[in-house]
């Protein structure tokens, strides 16, 4: 199943975006249920809702996805950004650094960043970034979290699970891009907290989320999602790689944000960036002279039994300028 929301003649839909002989068409669900209601309900309710509004064939009120405007697949409750992949560590740290290195902590447990999830844009939207001359993109796939009901009716808790119970909150997935202004990022990790700024003005997510169901079909013997990854910028291929090439499984990645604290429906928990090319930073680490993302460039991203996300970029933010730290006397007393 493939659940997405867009903008049509009647305002925001959010429903199945359904394949028929015609092609794609969007349905919306029943009772003026969103998004958010489905995730809650969780994943079988979703199964049922889908067999009872579009059966076989497209319910009557279906429209082609071609005459509608795609919006980000959800709301986030939250974002939680990993960097789960070696090969990209690996190279951004030498883009950094200098020298390719990773640390012995990255391999003792998968590690996140929170991110904003007013800033999430949707596939079509252009990017608006801040004044930054070293803009790069993310190729990320992300899980998306969902209820799982008890017998009881009450959702099943979500605080320190195994991963084998994180498994089943995991609703579906949805692709990521991640936008970085490297040169902010650079000059905040340097005070050993962040990234903020960096980062804090744009992530895309969509075009939809693919119900894990379908993710399973290409899970691997140790749980890895075998799915081929790209990113293409102004038409050329610039990096692919296979998402079973993750340090950690999803459901890993889900327990662990779980862990000493709890997940609701909604939350949106990042893969990290791909390696072999998912980012600029990785390739300028190895060498690369690409340039930097400017305006009117074109980015897609491509996973596979996901789909497909495209952004173009538009001119940078003006913004107030940043003022310094005054330095303080330091006194004591009044």
């Amino acid at each position: 199943m493939r659940i997405a929301r867009w903008n049509h003649a009647d305002g925001i839909e959010e429903g199945f975006v359904v394949g028929s002989e015609t092609g794609d068409v969007v349905v919306p669900f029943p009772d003026g249920a969103t998004v958010a209601d489905v995730l809650a309900a969780g994943l079988a309710a979703a199964r049922e809702t889908y067999a009872r509004v579009v059966g076989h064939t497209p319910a009557s009120g279906a429209t082609p996805l071609s005459d509608v405007v795609l919006l980000a697949p959800l709301v986030p409750a939250s974002i939680r950004d990993f960097v789960a992949f070696e090969e990209h560590v690996e190279g951004v740290s030498a883009s950094v650094e200098g020298v390719s290195h990773v640390s012995d902590e990255w391999y003792q447990a998968p590690t996140f960043y929170f991110t904003n999830p007013h800033t999430v844009i949707a596939t079509g939207d252009v990017l608006y970034p801040p004044e930054t001359k070293k803009l790069d993109v993310e190729l990320e796939l992300a899980a998306v979290i969902g209820g799982v009901p008890g017998a009881d009716g009450a959702l099943a808790p979500t605080a320190n699970l195994t991963p084998e119970a994180a498994r089943e909150h995991v609703f579906g997935y949805t692709i990521m891009n991640d936008w970085s202004a490297r040169d902010l990022q650079g000059r905040e990790m340097k005070v050993n907290l962040g990234p903020s700024k960096g980062k804090d003005f744009g992530m895309t997510l969509g075009p939809w989320i693919v119900t894990a169901d379908e993710g399973d079909a290409h899970r691997d013997a140790e749980g890895f999602l075998r799915l081929r990854a790209e990113l293409w910028i102004n038409e050329e291929l610039i990096g692919d790689d296979l998402v079973s090439n993750m340090g950690w499984p999803f459901e890993e990645l889900v327990a662990y944000a779980a862990r000493n604290s709890k997940l609701v429906p909604g939350d949106v928990l990042g893969s990290g960036t791909v390696g072999h090319g998912g980012c600029l930073g990785e390739l300028w680490g190895r060498g690369s002279t690409l340039p930097a993302l400017t305006e009117g460039d074109r980015v897609v991203m491509h996973i596979d039994a996901v789909g497909e996300i495209g952004n173009t970029v538009g001119a940078s933010m003006p913004a107030p300028p940043v003022l310094a730290a005054r330095k303080r006397p330091r006194d004591r007393t009044v």
